[in-house]
């Protein structure tokens, strides 16, 4: 809390942050979501940003890294100087990877806290928004970061060992329920009303992506058909945690199925 008898610099702090989202306040000013290694989720006033003239609109744009000079305020700090270190503007011409990297700062914005330091968490989000910009598999990228930032947020899925009956998953179709926390067998499956059919090549992926480094887990080149169940899984389970839908997969897919109308037919 602001304290007018505090000297100015504790009343002056700066930090690197992601700009998770944003919204408007009053005539001028903007309200930030953005995530910072030293301060965890924090929410921002950014006055006069919307005005044409304002130095700071262009450094706080939606995925931007950027470095925060911040004033602590009565309700809510209040930014005083910004500049950005990574625009990701690649993100903004490419509208499935925006739609991607959409879901990217959605997740982390819905499972954090304010004030809950992470660097392990900051540097996860910095590193896909990275990946999101460079010509890999966006879906890939996504998956790997759901599994990390599960792993992180201490929802690891359990995918080796069956949830109702203990035993080690065999390499055939299994179950996945996201009110167990990860697989069941196939004698156990169909009596959890809720769980989902996990083919064994999306269970495969799921498990390597879980144990292996990024560029381990884009070694070999999974179809995209495989990518996709997994993310549907993926995002169940997280849907499931959150106990709300996300809005940014659904426009992925929109997306998806816009680019596939557009696509020519097969020449006959």
């Amino acid at each position: 809390m602001y304290n007018p008898r505090m000297p100015s610099r504790e009343r002056l702090y700066r930090t690197e942050a992601v700009v998770l989202r944003r919204g408007d306040l009053g005539e001028a000013d903007r309200i930030l979501t953005v995530y910072s290694p030293e301060h965890g989720k924090l929410r921002l006033v950014a006055k006069g940003v919307r005005k044409v003239r304002s130095r700071k609109a262009g450094h706080l744009e939606p995925f931007t890294r950027v470095e925060l000079q911040i004033a602590r305020g009565h309700d809510l700090d209040v930014i005083t100087q910004a500049e950005a270190v990574d625009l990701h503007t690649g993100l903004h011409h490419d509208l499935e990877r925006f739609g991607y990297a959409a879901y990217v700062v959605e997740l982390m914005d819905r499972f954090t806290v304010q004030e809950g330091e992470s660097r392990a968490l900051y540097r996860l989000l910095v590193d896909t928004l990275d990946r999101l910009a460079e010509p890999c598999e966006p879906a890939a990228v996504v998956d790997y970061y759901q599994l990390r930032l599960l792993d992180l947020l201490g929802y690891r899925p359990e995918l080796f060992r069956c949830l109702g009956c203990g035993g080690e998953v065999r390499p055939v179709d299994q179950h996945f329920s996201a009110v167990a926390g990860g697989v069941l067998c196939p004698e156990c499956g169909p009596h959890w009303h809720e769980a989902r059919a996990l083919s064994l090549p999306v269970l495969k992926v799921l498990r390597h992506f879980q144990r292996s480094t990024f560029n381990q887990a884009l070694q070999p080149r999974v179809r995209f058909e495989v990518l996709d169940e997994a993310g549907l899984v993926l995002e169940g389970y997280v849907s499931y945690l959150l106990e709300r839908r996300l809005q940014a997969p659904a426009f992925v897919r929109q997306i998806r199925h816009l680019d596939t109308l557009s696509l020519p037919a097969p020449a006959k």
